[in-house]
C-alpha cells in the first residue's frame, strides 16, 4: 500500500474535523434554554442567571466564544463539565472504552451472523433456506433499535434471567457477559444490512467468468468459495460495514441508555438534558473523530482487497 494514499486519506480528515467543530459550536447554542437556567433551576432570578453566564463566558459574542473554544481545543483542553465540575477530557477517557468495547463487540457479532448466512443464502438462492434467511433479517431490519433492545431486555434479561439487565461488569469475561444483550441488539441490525449486500455480491461473483474457469479446472467448491468468491464479494461489503460501524457508534446513545451502560452514549443524553455545552461539544467531536478513523480504516482495507482503489 502506497504511503501517498495513506497520507491523502489522513489529510482528508482535517477539513472534516474543522467543519464539524464549527457546526457543533453553533448547533449546541441553538438548543432551547441555557446552561445557567438548567443548573440553577426555574426559581433562579435573572441577576443570578446573568452572573452565572458571565462566569461561564457565555455572555461574550459568538465569534469570541468560538475563538476561545478553538484555542482551548487545539491545546487539548475541552473545558470543564458545567454540571459535574470535572474536566470533559477525563469524563470522555473514562467512558470511551466502554462504548468502544460495545461497538467492536456488536460489529463482531454482526459479522459472525451475517457472513455464513449470506453465503448460505447465496449458494441456496431461490430455495426455502434463502427465503427464511432473507425474511428473518428483513423483519429485524424494519424494527427500531430501541424496540429490539426492550424486547431482549424483557425476555432474556428480566423474565428468563439469562443475562444482566444493565451495567458493565468486571474483567474481560464480565464485560462480554454484561454487554451481550446490547451488543446483540446492535449486531442484529448490522447483520440485517450485511446479509442483503453480501448475498447479492456473492451471487454476482458466482456467475463471473473466472469462477466458471476455476470450476472447469476442477477446483473444489470450498476452495473456489474461499479463494475467489469471498475475497471479491467482500470488497463492497467492507465499505458498507465501515459506514454501519459509524452508525453503531451513534446507536450506542440509545442502547446505552436502555441498558444503563456507563458509556459516552449515556453521558451524551445526560449532557443534553443538562445543557452541559462543554460535554456535548467534546462528545460530538469525539464521535466525529471516531467515525473518521473508521472510514479511514475502511478505505485502507478496501485498498488492500482491491489495489485499484489506490489509483483513484
Amino acid at each position: 500500500m502506497h504511503t501517498t494514499y495513506v497520507l491523502k486519506r489522513l489529510l482528508q480528515i482535517i477539513p472534516t474535523f474543522l467543519a464539524v467543530m464549527l457546526l457543533v459550536f453553533l448547533l449546541v447554542r441553538l438548543l432551547p434554554g441555557d446552561p445557567a437556567s438548567a443548573i440553577l433551576g426555574d426559581r433562579a432570578t435573572t441577576e443570578i442567571v446573568e452572573r452565572t453566564n458571565r462566569e461561564l463566558g457565555l455572555d461574550q459574542p459568538l465569534p469570541v466564544q468560538f475563538l476561545i473554544f478553538a484555542r482551548n481545543l487545539l491545546s487539548g483542553d475541552l473545558g470543564d463539565s458545567i454540571s459535574l465540575k470535572v474536566p470533559v477530557m477525563r469524563l470522555i477517557l473514562e467512558r470511551l472504552p466502554v462504548t468502544l468495547f460495545l461497538t467492536v463487540y456488536a460489529a463482531v457479532l454482526g459479522v459472525l451472523m451475517a457472513l455464513p448466512l449470506a453465503v448460505l443464502a447465496a449458494v441456496r438462492r431461490n430455495t426455502w433456506i434463502d427465503g427464511v434467511i432473507r425474511g428473518v433479517f428483513q423483519v429485524g431490519l424494519s424494527l427500531p433499535v430501541f424496540y429490539v433492545a426492550l424486547q431482549l431486555l424483557t425476555l432474556l434479561g428480566a423474565r428468563l434471567g439469562w443475562f444482566p439487565i444493565g451495567g458493565y461488569g468486571e474483567g474481560f469475561g464480565g464485560h462480554l457477559y454484561h454487554l451481550f444483550l446490547p451488543a446483540l441488539t446492535l449486531g442484529l441490525n448490522l447483520a440485517a444490512v450485511l446479509v442483503r449486500t453480501l448475498r447479492s455480491a456473492v451471487i454476482e461473483v458466482l456467475t463471473a467468468e473466472y469462477v466458471e474457469f476455476a470450476r472447469a479446472k476442477g477446483m473444489r467448491p470450498r476452495v473456489i468459495l474461499s479463494r475467489h468468491v469471498l475475497r471479491n464479494a467482500l470488497i463492497s461489503t467492507v465499505t458498507l460495514l465501515g459506514l454501519n460501524i459509524g452508525a453503531l457508534i451513534g446507536g450506542a446513545v440509545i442502547t446505552e441508555t436502555v441498558f444503563a451502560i456507563p458509556g459516552v452514549g449515556r453521558l451524551m443524553v445526560d449532557a443534553i438534558f443538562g445543557r452541559d455545552y462543554p460535554v456535548i461539544q467534546g462528545l460530538t467531536l469525539t464521535f466525529a473523530v471516531l467515525v473518521s478513523l473508521v472510514f479511514l480504516m475502511t478505505d485502507l482495507l478496501h485498498a488492500r482487497l482491491d489495489p485499484r482503489t489506490e489509483l483513484s
